[in-house]
């Protein structure tokens, strides 16, 4: 299994971390449909900047974040304490979540469980089914082997997974890429309730991800 390594956020330019704590389109989706099921513990796995984590705390959500990036979970609580909202905050590592079992009721993890390998997204899937209740939720984002990324001359470090190499935040850092019949046989303990292949056009031309929502059995 590869080691982690956190998105380094002291490199993004200052022009561009406004993008980073706008809301992903779909995470209001998520507050209302999680509301309406009642659910009130909410985790923001991977949570950067903290754009989720502000979203879901000022709808009233507990809210949970927590990122391998020690900046970015500073920047995240130094946000919250700035609109008085109560956040807690931890930093670590996705592939041991120190919550405890059945604790947790949905989950938003968005471009960021894909940056391991494939025996780490073995360990962070069933990390997911611990943490989450009965009927909790889990929305998360994966890298698609048909996005621009996959076909880039990276070093492989397994049959779905390289690591990128460029200038950026991102360097080094390991990326699992999916497709449609692996990601049913990785969430096969769970009730698979959306699976869609977006393509988002920006940086170098448009890049494929798997959105998929999960519900523990």
């Amino acid at each position: 299994m590869v080691d982690s390594k956190a998105w380094n956020w002291k490199m993004l330019k200052k022009e561009d971390e406004k993008i980073w704590k706008e809301p992903a389109t779909e995470s209001y989706y998520l507050v209302n449909r999680w509301k309406m099921q009642g659910k009130k513990d909410f985790l923001d796995l991977g949570c950067g900047l903290g754009r989720h984590t502000i979203l879901f705390a000022k709808e009233g959500f507990n809210t949970y974040a927590f990122d391998l990036s020690e900046d970015g979970v500073e920047k995240t609580k130094q946000w919250a304490g700035q609109l008085n909202l109560k956040v807690d905050c931890k930093v670590g590592d996705m592939l041991e979540l120190p919550y405890k079992d059945d604790s947790i009721d949905c989950i938003l993890c968005r471009n960021v469980i894909s940056h391991t390998d494939t025996k780490g997204m073995e360990k962070i899937t069933q990390e997911l089914k611990r943490v989450l209740r009965k009927d909790g939720e889990c929305y998360l984002t994966l890298g698609s082997k048909n996005t621009w990324g996959w076909k880039q001359d990276w070093p492989m470090v397994d049959e779905n997974t390289k690591i990128r190499v460029e200038d950026g935040p991102e360097n080094g850092i390991p990326h699992f890429y999916a497709d449609y019949d692996l990601i049913l046989k990785l969430f096969k303990d769970f009730s698979i309730e959306q699976i869609h292949e977006i393509r988002g056009f920006y940086g170098k031309g448009g890049s494929y991800h798997y959105h998929v929502l999960i519900r523990k059995n």
